[in-house]
Formats: structure tokens, C-alpha cells, sequence
């Protein structure tokens, strides 16, 4: 299975402008540092956002929450952390979600593969 999530970056700056609580519902404390420490940290946010929504479509996820999936920064990809209910159903299912991310100044996107 595959998931794939686009989004614009300024649509997630102004929706964390309105609502600056949704920092930490959305992302975990180290991709929150992970995204600091870059010049322009909405831009590694946005792709960390398309991730997990790629994850939860590939893995055709219901209920879920954002914090579930987790965008672990390593020397040579990205890779996935589960837990909750994403962790319960790629158990279930029998996989393990591989990402690519992508992303410029405006638009990010990142897809998910089932292995």
C-alpha cells in the first residue's frame, strides 16, 4: 500500500499562527527541535505533516493521532517511529512504513510505502 500527502506551507504557518497549541498535538518534541534547528522550520514541519498523513493513508488508519507518527531524522533517510494506534496497525498488517519527503520554500509532499 501507498499514501502520498501535498500540502503549502504557508496553509500550516497560518493554521499554527490561529492555533499555537497545535505545535505540540502535531509533532513530537524532537521534530519540533529537528525543525528549529533549520532556517526555516515550517518548511521541515510541512513535510513532517505530509509523512505522517502519508503513513496513516498507506496504513488505512481511522483513528488516529498525529503524535502516533513520528519523522525520525537519520544520517541517511528519514525513517518512521510508531506508537498508538499506528504501531498496533502495522503490526497487524505485517509492515513497516518506508518515507520519502520532499519540499521547497512553498510546497511539501512526502509519500509512504508499506514494506
Amino acid at each position: 500500500m501507498i499514501g502520498i500527502d501535498v500540502l503549502e506551507v504557508t496553509r500550516l504557518e497560518d493554521a499554527l499562527a490561529r492555533r499555537p497549541n497545535l505545535l505540540s498535538r502535531l509533532f513530537t518534541d524532537a521534530e519540533l527541535a529537528y525543525a528549529d534547528a533549520h532556517a526555516h522550520p515550517a518548511v521541515h514541519l510541512a513535510a513532517r505533516f505530509c509523512a505522517k498523513e502519508a503513513v496513516a493513508k498507506a496504513l488505512a488508519l481511522e483513528a488516529w493521532a498525529f503524535r502516533d507518527v513520528e519523522v525520525v531524522a537519520t544520517a541517511s533517510a528519514p525513517e518512521v517511529r510508531l506508537s498508538g494506534a499506528a504501531a498496533s496497525r502495522a503490526a497487524e498488517l505485517g509492515v513497516e512504513p518506508r518515507i520519502s519527503l520532499t519540499h521547497t520554500r512553498e510546497p511539501a509532499a512526502a509519500v509512504a510505502i508499506l514494506a
